[in-house]
C-alpha cells in the first residue's frame, strides 16, 4: 500500500517537474548534440533537487521529533 502511494507521488512530481521552467536548464546541466542524438547529463538539477529533497525530510524529521518526543 504505502510502496503504491510513493510511486504515485513519484509519478506526480515527474510530471509536475517539466513545468518548472529551470529546471534541466541550469548552469552545470550538461547537453551533448551528435549528428542523430542527444545526450542530456542534468548534473546541477540533480544537485538541486538533492539539497531540497534533505532539507524538506530533515525539516519533517525535526518536527516529528520535537512533536512526538
Amino acid at each position: 500500500m504505502s510502496a503504491g502511494a510513493v510511486l504515485i507521488v513519484l509519478g506526480a512530481i515527474i510530471v509536475l517537474a517539466s513545468k518548472v521552467p529551470f529546471l534541466g536548464n541550469l548552469p552545470g546541466d550538461l547537453r551533448v548534440q551528435g549528428k542523430t542524438s542527444t545526450l542530456f547529463f542534468p548534473i546541477a538539477t540533480c544537485v538541486l533537487i538533492s539539497i531540497a529533497l534533505t532539507v524538506l525530510v530533515n525539516a519533517g524529521l525535526w518536527l516529528f521529533r520535537r512533536f512526538f518526543h
